[in-house]
């Protein structure tokens, strides 16, 4: 590699930066052959995790090993992987700390990618009393408990805002409704969905679609609910009201990690320039997907259409051309209204989405990209 070389380091081996580190191998394959410039992807684990599978995973209608791939078989033969823990990241210096590696990695653009985590710990008795799908252990202990529940009270509250996935809430009562009367056991269960807004979902058009649909199907809703917290039979708000359940399911409150706060790229998420994704605390840095403050869904899709954006701009950047690409809040999610129906909504910044009538045809659909995911993530797709 000549001294002229470009190494672009991507910290995060989740969508977006998997995503992105293909798509930099993709555009910048002649530079990257000739030593002009190199493609470094950090991330600290050996297999890349496709989380929205972990809902079907609820439901025994996924396995956990579903949802993963080794990096190396999805990652572009011109990307160098390096498994490791990423500790700090200098700024100033141009340094990603490693756990692992004795020598700081040197980057002359950074690209991170690290994405959100959970923190049930932040609510007063959640980890012990409430279940989740958010995670592939998560999931697992929730589909053991939903096999053996045929009476009683389950109810779903969203806890934090902002959090992953955020249709998939909604997702999984309107799932869990069929799911139990195929069992025969749904009129022995109560459903309730709760929602920390004044309406079901942060996003109008979803909430006016859900909301007589959860009326039709019997699921009780409750609006402006805010946990406080939880125990083995109770879940209190701030402001007192209580709910007594037999199951309880928490999307738990998400957070950017400590590595956002440690580097100075923000205090709780990344903060970023929602067009061009630079970040605003940094020089040669980018940030996208579930990590930055981006006024966006933190979905998969976003941080996809993300990652195309970002690497546009650091090709124009090596080839010493101004970057003209910019994100203009481009999301697509689908939305399971059930066993085998779905619906889905595509938005931009600014704009409310249309929510499609449901169908088997959408439902199918969504099971057919989730087959097809890891194109995605090599960027064929």
């Amino acid at each position: 590699m000549s001294t002229q070389s470009t190494h672009i380091v991507v910290v995060g081996g989740g969508t977006g930066g998997t995503v992105v580190a293909n798509r930099l191998a993709d555009e910048l394959r002649g530079e990257i052959d000739a030593g002009d410039a190199e493609v470094t992807l950090v991330t600290d684990g050996p297999e890349h995790v496709y989380k929205p599978m972990f809902l079907y995973v609820a439901f025994n209608r996924k396995d956990p090993a579903d949802s993963r791939r080794p990096h190396r078989e999805l990652l572009d033969q011109r990307v160098t992987l390096r498994i490791d823990r990423v500790t700090d990241i200098e700024t100033d210096a141009h340094q990603v700390i490693c756990e692992e590696r004795d020598e700081p990695l040197q980057y002359d653009k950074l690209v991170v990618a690290t994405g959100a985590t959970l923190d049930p710990e932040s609510v007063d008795g959640l980890a012990d009393n409430g279940h989740h799908f958010y995670s592939a252990s998560g999931a697992e202990a929730l589909r053991d408990e939903l096999a053996s529940f045929t009476e009683g009270h389950l109810v779903l509250s969203t806890i934090g805002m902002p959090h992953m996935c955020p249709a998939a809430p909604v997702e999984f009562v309107l799932i869990a409704d069929e799911w139990f009367r195929k069992r025969d056991c749904r009129e022995d269960i109560d459903i309730t969905y709760t929602y920390p807004l004044e309406t079901a979902h942060a996003k109008q058009a979803i909430a006016d679609w859900v909301t007589p649909v959860f009326d039709d199907r019997d699921i009780d809703l409750e609006t402006s609910f805010e946990v406080e917290t939880v125990d083995s039979e109770t879940v209190t708000t701030t402001d007192d009201r209580t709910l007594d359940h037999d199951l309880f399911v928490g999307i738990p409150p998400h957070a950017g990690g400590d590595l956002t706060s440690r580097a100075d790229l923000g205090e709780e998420w990344i903060e970023v320039d929602q067009h061009t994704l630079e970040a605003t605390q940094a020089d040669n840095v980018y940030a996208l997907g579930d990590a930055t403050d981006v006024p966006t869904s933190k979905a998969g899709s976003a941080a996809h259409y993300q990652a195309g954006v970002v690497a546009d701009r650091l090709a124009s950047d090596v080839r010493g051309h101004a970057p003209t690409a910019r994100y203009d809040g481009k999301t697509l999610c689908f939305v399971e209204a059930g066993l085998d129906e779905a619906t889905f909504v595509k938005f931009h910044y600014g704009e409310e989405p249309v929510v499609r009538e449901p169908s088997q045809f959408i439902h199918w659909a969504k099971l057919a990209y989730n087959e097809s995911y890891w194109l995605t993530a090599r960027g064929l797709l």
